[in-house]
């Protein structure tokens, strides 16, 4: 079996010239998988697992067992007596351990004397696509999508694709969710698409609209206590899982943002959620029900939640879980996490993460989130939490998420909701080297001497290693160029891409214009949330409370989410906040150009289509730094009336032509179409 190892290797070299010549479109994603045929090498249970192995497996003999006594979806992987046997207590877990050894294979590691056991850290490991049914996707930077006309084709990959990193769950359509969702012929299509998701452990789930007994139903209300509604409720659960026997209940947004909810029939976020906890209950069925909610009249957006929720902690049914938003406000590039996490103690919650990048430059920007939700879980502890869901960033595009790198988030998304204390340099490792690998003459020298700034080769290797700085750095980078020192939402007005920190039109609501969260003026910079201000703070437990309270102790990329910080406030670093405010624009613009320098130099060792595609990418994202650091620059100096320091390039526009920069939808989801004035 050495010797075959060996002659396989050789013959992966010589294809990595290949490779390297021809280019590949991205769509295999990270399961660039040979087709070999060793059909008679792999036995036992029969299913999905059978099938991926006979398919793609190159090394010993593989035998599945089910075994009693493992969890749910867990599974053990040992080598014994020249055969490897993978044991689960059901066919997900078979299936999830046959992964895990091609994994294996595909990044290089070593396939012998295996004595493996993995358990899911969470049960439910789930997507939410915010797909609409004319084939839109809300805040989705990589086509239409894919649930519109769903190709058989499309669909298996899809599905192999997330049982490969362990996702076991889909809601198939948008959280602001249209009435027709409910309808026969929707729920037809729901059950096409879960016949063909099923033989990879994947359930569906659905967003509803809570006004549905209205809507479809005919009814005159949607009071979740009234009997008539409760009843349509009943007959359209049971009409469900007639369909798809094996459904997982429903998503909801309520009384959030326009959407319709139980307080519209003067009734509580837990009468909504219990009520259809309780015509799901029979199925074994869930209710995910969102605590993303505010109100235009609220003083600070980020204290609603809490308000709302905390009073009802303990009175959900055991069968609904509060799915909340990593941070208080809305997926910013930097947030607190959501005081809600530490604050309810007696009803089950989970975290909602965005892996599309709605916020950090859409799919023109390569910003690799797994640093993120890490920085989530210093502060709430997995065990708090029963599941984890992402919002998706999966289109049509033939590489799936518009960006190469973004497919770097759909899959750690998936690594970390199996495993939330695995380390985000390891994942983005493994997603390097099944998503890129083989690259041609990976030992060349001068990948070292052209970048000696990198962080990691001597435990990776090269090219690996300068890559992985790249995708490591790539979130602080991103942060720094639009949004630093804890700046949030000062996005333009008609979409979330560009800065446009002055917008505030008059008859908008104040909490979608940027100045309700800088709060610029001529005495300083951010939103004073502290126990004077908002009292923000005051959610969060005591020793976290006086920590972000006091200005001197506030961790200083938070400082302006939770104080108005005067603009020669002195800084650890010996400047003052308006000096410090541009050498964090300036590090991350020459972060962005550094990025490109980087990819620059992997043309030698990357195929050439998505060398091109990525090089394109990152022109756009050194670009787009520019914009945001000069538009923001520019806009905050006219209250602070302090230069910019001669260390920092300076904008080479004024304000009024960077307020004159435009920038249209199809730009927004398509780069290459420019900017327009």
């Amino acid at each position: 079996m050495k010797m075959k190892r060996i002659l396989i290797s050789v013959l992966v070299l010589l294809m990595a010239g290949w490779s390297s010549a021809y280019g590949e479109d991205g769509s295999r994603l990270w399961l660039r998988l040979d087709t070999v045929n060793t059909t008679a090498m792999i036995t036992g249970v029969k299913g999905t697992a059978m099938t991926e192995l006979q398919t793609y497996w190159q090394g010993d003999p593989v035998v599945l067992k089910r075994q009693k006594g493992l969890t749910k979806d867990g599974y053990t992987i040992k080598s014994l007596n020249g055969k490897i046997v993978i044991t689960a207590a059901n066919d997900a877990g078979l299936l999830y351990g046959a992964y895990h050894l091609l994994r294996l294979q595909e990044t290089g590691e070593s396939c012998d004397m295996l004595d493996i056991k993995e358990e899911p850290f969470y049960d439910l490991r789930i997507l939410n696509h915010w797909d609409n049914p004319n084939g839109t996707v809300e805040r989705g930077f990589a086509g239409r999508s894919i649930f519109l006309n769903p190709d058989p084709e499309r669909m298996k990959r899809y599905a192999r694709a997330n049982a490969s990193i362990g996702i076991n769950g889909t809601v198939l359509n948008n959280v602001n969710a249209k009435p027709e969702a409910l309808s026969t012929e929707s729920l037809q299509k729901a059950k096409s698409i879960a016949d063909q998701l099923r033989p990879y452990g994947i359930r569906v789930y659905l967003s509803i609209n809570f006004a549905s007994p209205i809507k479809v139903g005919g009814l005159a209300t949607a009071d979740p206590l009234n009997a008539e509604v409760v009843g349509w409720w009943k007959e359209k659960v049971n009409e469900i899982y007639k369909l798809i026997p094996d459904f997982g209940g429903f998503l909801v947004k309520a009384n959030s943002e326009g959407e319709p909810g139980p307080q519209d029939f003067g009734r509580t976020h837990a009468d909504g959620a219990n009520m259809l906890a309780d015509v799901l209950r029979p199925h074994k069925g869930i209710v995910m029900w969102r605590a993303f909610v505010y109100a235009p009249q609220s003083p600070d957006r980020a204290n609603q939640a809490y308000l709302e929720f905390m009073p009802l902690d303990g009175q959900f049914r055991d069968n609904v879980i509060i799915q909340i938003k990593n941070g208080p406000v809305d997926f910013q590039p930097r947030e607190p996490y959501s005081p809600l996490f530490t604050a309810m103690q007696k009803t089950p919650m989970m975290v909602e993460f965005q892996i599309t990048q709605e916020y950090l430059g859409a799919a023109n920007h390569l910003v690799y989130l797994a640093p993120m939700w890490q920085e989530f879980f210093s502060f709430v502890k997995p065990a708090s939490l029963r599941a984890m869901a992402g919002v998706a960033n999966i289109g049509d595009d033939t590489n799936w998420c518009g960006h190469h790198f973004a497919q770097a988030n759909w899959y750690a998304f998936g690594r970390l909701a199996w495993n939330p204390s695995l380390k985000t340099e390891e994942i983005a490792y493994e997603w390097l080297r099944q998503t890129f690998a083989p690259f041609s003459n990976p030992e060349r020298p001068t990948i070292t001497t052209y970048l000696s700034s990198a962080r990691y080769p001597a435990v990776y290797g090269n090219p690996w290693g300068v890559l992985i700085d790249l995708m490591m750095s790539s979130r602080e980078a991103c942060v720094n160029y639009m949004m630093p020192l804890g700046l949030h939402h000062i996005f333009a007005g008609n979409h979330h891409y560009g800065p446009e920190p002055w917008y505030a039109p008059r008859g908008v609501r104040a909490d979608w214009t940027p100045p309700y969260y800088h709060k610029a003026d001529s005495i300083g910079l951010g939103f004073d949330r502290t126990l004077s201000g908002s009292a923000n703070v005051k959610q969060y437990p005591d020793e976290l409370c006086r920590l972000y309270n006091d200005i001197n102790t506030c961790p200083e990329n938070l400082l302006t989410w939770f104080h108005h910080v005067p603009w020669d406030h002195k800084m650890k670093s010996g400047r003052t906040f308006w000096d410090e405010l541009c050498h964090k624009y300036d590090d991350g613009v020459h972060e962005a150009r550094r990025f490109l320098t980087i990819w620059d130099a992997m043309q030698p060792y990357v195929d050439a289509q998505r060398f091109a595609e990525v090089q394109r990418k990152l022109r756009i994202q050194a670009r787009d730094s520019e914009w945001w650091r000069d538009a923001c620059l520019l806009y905050f100096q006219t209250f602070s009336h302090r230069p910019i320091p001669q260390d920092v390039e300076h904008p080479v526009h004024n304000l009024d032509e960077m307020m004159k920069f435009r920038i249209p939808i199809s730009m927004y989801e398509n780069p290459e179409s420019g900017y327009t004035k």
